[in-house]
């Protein structure tokens, strides 16, 4: 056999092999996607993922609750409409639903363990603060405009709110929330889940979640913070 001829059987036969590769790989795929899920199954969330997905909620509307600031720390007035629609959500979404989640189902758990009681002793003081804090700032931008004593007021309220709130969902996302999954059963784990799941549909509707960041959302694009790539340094070669 020539050389010419050689080389080109062994073309073919890489080609027939990739080929079949590919074939394998796809049909693999196609199988391992039948088998992971049901045709139109919805992924489920589980109860620490559900809880870390609205703590991004709640930082989307720190970040508005900065813009306030900003605008009071250069002498401007603060946008009372945005600060009191975004305090709302906090009550409605945050405090309302979000801590009570966390309330009837975390801590008592970690309670009955004796584990990490003096951090759910923490969280549970900082979640009846921040409501005290978040009933003055709804009653201090119902109105139309402020003066310079309730301006200070406003931002002080705004400072200790974002203070707290940012250790206090870092702390819970690192410490309590993995060590929840081993203080119960896969099957009590995957229950809660559900339960989350029902627990929001019956305060908000079919999409709850997802209408609480639209919410969110038009509120960023009002005061133009919305768009991420504002947040991008330009770093200066060195």
């Amino acid at each position: 056999m020539s050389r010419i001829d050689s080389s080109a059987n062994r073309r073919h036969f890489f080609k027939q092999g990739l080929q079949a590769g590919i074939l394998t790989g796809i049909s693999g795929l196609v199988l391992f996607s039948g088998c992971s899920s049901g045709a139109g199954e919805e992924k489920k969330v589980s109860p620490p993922e559900d809880l870390m997905q609205e703590h991004g909620l709640l930082n989307r509307i720190l970040l508005i609750y900065d813009h306030g600031l900003q605008q009071l720390a250069l002498g401007q007035n603060a946008d009372l409409s945005v600060l009191n629609a975004s305090a709302q959500i906090i009550r409605k979404f945050v405090e309302d639903y979000h801590e009570k989640q966390e309330e009837n189902y975390f801590f008592p758990r970690f309670k009955k363990a004796n584990q990490l009681t003096g951090l759910v002793d923490t969280l549970l003081a900082q979640h009846n603060a921040g409501r005290q804090i978040t009933d003055q700032v709804l009653q201090l931008t119902k109105g139309i405009s402020l003066n310079a004593a309730e301006n200070s007021q406003l931002a002080n309220l705004l400072t200790t709110f974002n203070r707290m709130y940012r250790p206090h969902e870092a702390r819970e996302d690192t410490v309590l929330f993995p060590a929840f999954r081993n203080l119960v059963s896969q099957h009590e784990y995957d229950s809660l889940g559900e339960e989350f799941e029902d627990n929001e549909q019956k305060h908000f509707g079919q999409d709850g979640f997802e209408t609480m960041v639209d919410r969110v959302t038009e509120i960023e694009k009002k005061i133009g913070i919305y768009d991420l790539n504002q947040f991008t340094p330009t770093i200066a070669p060195v």
